[in-house]
């Protein structure tokens, strides 16, 4: 599906405040949980998982499940301009990302970060 994304469907799919920054932040990190984002976006865990899912719809995201835990990744087989669309807004605009950024950095590194914001949802 990531292979045969059109600019339309890339840009209807980011067009969204939640979904653009939700995109940049996994752009930035490589790969991320929805307990993360929540805390980074300031968001509920549901709203962050419908736009998740959407994402992941579009073609944009995959996940893979460790344990109970979603990590979410960029689609191993978006074209070459997606990314350079994405690393180009991302560099382009890290103050416009920065308090999300400030957030998810404030957490740590795993598994201290695991520990802030999943071990929360365990108990």
């Amino acid at each position: 599906m990531a292979d045969h994304l059109t600019p339309t469907t890339v840009f209807k799919c980011l067009a969204d405040d939640t979904r653009v920054r939700t995109m940049l932040l996994i752009t930035r990190e490589g790969e991320l949980c929805v307990c993360e984002l929540t805390c980074a976006l300031n968001e509920s865990q549901p709203k962050i998982s419908r736009h998740l899912a959407q994402l992941r719809t579009c073609g944009l995201l995959s996940d893979r499940r460790q344990g109970q835990w979603v990590y979410y990744r960029l689609h191993p087989n978006l074209p070459d301009w997606v990314h350079q669309v994405l690393t180009t807004v991302l560099e382009s605009n890290k103050h416009w990302l920065s308090p999300d950024a400030k957030r998810l950095d404030e957490m740590g590194d795993r598994p201290e970060r695991a520990a802030v914001c999943c071990a929360s949802k365990i108990a």
